[in-house]
């Protein structure tokens, strides 16, 4: 088993923790268009409170380890890896729960080319303990408001994880999707699972709109979130998300691996 201490100097070495590559100008932006409750922040978040850029700050300095000083403007971000270590460890005890009632989960990712693999082996390791992985809503169009206006994505699977294509990409099955904070992916998920009578996931396992768009629903969502994206942060805050693991969400593919394993065997779910 991957002790804590190599995983903490693998977060480090990686920049998954420490100082990570989302800026500080990046991180407050967000934080303002939290405070504005601009829908391209809140990402299908509907917070329970008003929350002024300060309150967002000092939410991110708990949970994330960023610096609560609305003075420092500039450089890098930085994210604690002591309390990444602590979320994991929650997030493997959900994970750990869901197997042991054999849950329904759907996972879904809005970082393809980044989580992909890292979502795709919590799909096999819930699999193999007998929970139904769900793909409901495979192929079906979905429309997301983005930079350049409104467009249309294909909702698909890789390995049971769902993620958004733009139409006629070509090479089905493969991992090339579309990077997005949306909501509306999660939403054509559940509804789509609902009308065909179910069965709906018991857990949600993502980042950005997978986790706040299912868990302002009802349901019980756990997930990934760089210091850029306080609206997962805030909706834990606000008891609406379980379970949020801060660290950098756009390093290379394989440095979540360790990750991958670390989570797994706390979890009892290695193969």
């Amino acid at each position: 088993m991957l002790s804590t201490g190599a995983l903490r100097a693998h977060l480090l070495a990686a920049r998954l923790a420490g100082p990570v590559a989302t800026s500080r100008e990046e991180s407050l932006r967000s934080y303002r268009l939290f405070a504005a409750r601009d829908p391209r922040v809140l990402i299908g978040l509907d917070p329970a409170r008003a929350w002024n850029q300060r309150d967002v700050m000092e939410v991110m300095a708990r949970k994330c380890g960023v610096s609560a000083d609305p003075r420092q403007v500039s450089g890098h971000d930085v994210i604690d890896p002591e309390l990444t270590l602590t979320a994991l460890d929650a997030f493997a005890e959900r994970l750990a729960a869901a197997a042991q009632r054999s849950a329904p989960v759907l996972l879904g990712t809005g970082h393809p080319h980044r989580l992909l693999g890292f979502y795709a082996a919590l799909a096999d390791a819930l699999s193999a303990a007998g929970c139904a992985v769900l793909t409901p809503a495979y192929g079906r169009c979905v429309d997301i408001t983005t930079r350049f206006g409104l467009r249309t994505y294909n909702l698909e699977y890789v390995r049971r994880v769902a993620f958004v294509r733009e139409p006629g990409t070509p090479r089905p099955g493969c991992a090339t999707g579309a990077h997005t904070h949306s909501p509306m992916p999660v939403r054509l998920a559940l509804a789509a699972a609902a009308e065909a009578g179910g069965p709906l996931p018991e857990l949600v396992i993502g980042d950005h709109g997978w986790v706040c768009g299912a868990g302002q629903l009802g349901f019980e969502a756990i997930g990934l979130a760089d210091t850029d994206d306080p609206a997962l942060f805030v909706g834990q805050a606000e008891g609406v998300v379980s379970v949020v693991v801060p660290l950098d969400d756009a390093v290379r593919s394989d440095y979540y691996r360790p990750l991958t394993r670390y989570v797994l065997n706390r979890a009892c779910l290695s193969q």
